[in-house]
């Protein structure tokens, strides 16, 4: 099976869903817990939350394994993305809930991690740089869009229930902060959605490694919480009429982003 799926486009936009597959290779599912085939920690249908984005012209980048094979949104080097707070590894041991994903003594020894790098974590990401260059190789300015959604209620991430939309920018380092301030302002903008910038999650590895203003990319994250378009217990149905809201303000973003870009290119 295809390690991810691409459309490509020529606006200076891509939007990267390194979370939203959920394939699992017959030997891995073989060694895992039931619960943990079941990969509850998806991003549940966020293809369908940015079916939008190659209508307006952006790259889309979209992972086909689930992330419980090897997690595209960690550095090959599994450093903690958040140094002190609860982090899950470059290929997971546990669920969100501390479920254990393997079946005693079948956790992924070294070599085996290893493998999963290379045979799934790279593919992806030669991908995402190769199109990035390639755009800003047509653009002065392109926008990087990390697409995730997360369970709204997480106390092994934060307390309480999330704001609906979380945006990360790396506290500014991966964009510019007027893109940051734009996003957070259209996020805001719906009456029953709360939204926040850079808060409990401030954008992964693919925003933090990818996003270099300096250079022209400007990596922006978007985790959205799940109780805004769908059941957040199984079977995860979508609820097309609660997420046409989200899509909307999600399109909006991804406009407005695109002006942003298009405005500053020669």
């Amino acid at each position: 099976m295809q390690i991810y799926q691409l459309q490509r486009g020529d606006a200076p936009l891509l939007v990267s869903l390194p979370h939203g597959g959920t394939h699992l290779p017959i030997d891995i599912a073989e060694r895992m817990t039931g619960p943990a085939r079941h990969v509850p920690d998806t991003d549940w249908h966020v293809d369908r939350l940015y079916d939008m984005a190659a209508g307006l012209g952006a790259t889309v980048l979209a992972a086909t394994h689930s992330r419980y094979v090897v997690d595209l949104n960690r550095p090959p080097d599994n450093k903690p993305l958040y140094p002190g707070a609860s982090n899950t590894e470059l290929c997971p041991l546990t669920m969100f809930d501390f479920g254990p994903i393997y079946l005693p003594g079948q956790e992924p020894d070294d070599d085996d991690i290893a493998h999963r790098v290379e045979t799934y974590w790279r593919p992806y990401h030669d991908c995402l740089a190769a199109e990035l260059a390639r755009l800003s190789g047509l653009h002065d300015r392109v926008v990087l869009w990390e697409g995730h959604t997360i369970r709204s209620v997480a106390p092994r991430f934060f307390e309480g229930r999330l704001p609906d939309f979380n945006l990360g920018t790396a506290e500014g380092a991966s964009a510019d902060p007027e893109l940051g301030e734009r996003m957070l302002a259209l996020a805001a903008a719906g009456a029953e959605h709360g939204a926040v910038l850079n808060g409990r999650f401030k954008g992964g590895h693919i925003t933090r490694h990818y996003g270099r203003p300096q250079a022209g990319i400007h990596g922006v994250q978007l985790e959205l919480s799940e109780i805004t378009y769908m059941e957040e217990d199984p079977p995860f149905r979508y609820l097309e009429g609660r997420a046409e809201e989200v899509k909307a303000t999600i399109a909006d973003m991804l406009r407005a982003a695109l002006s942003w870009a298009m405005s500053r290119n020669s």
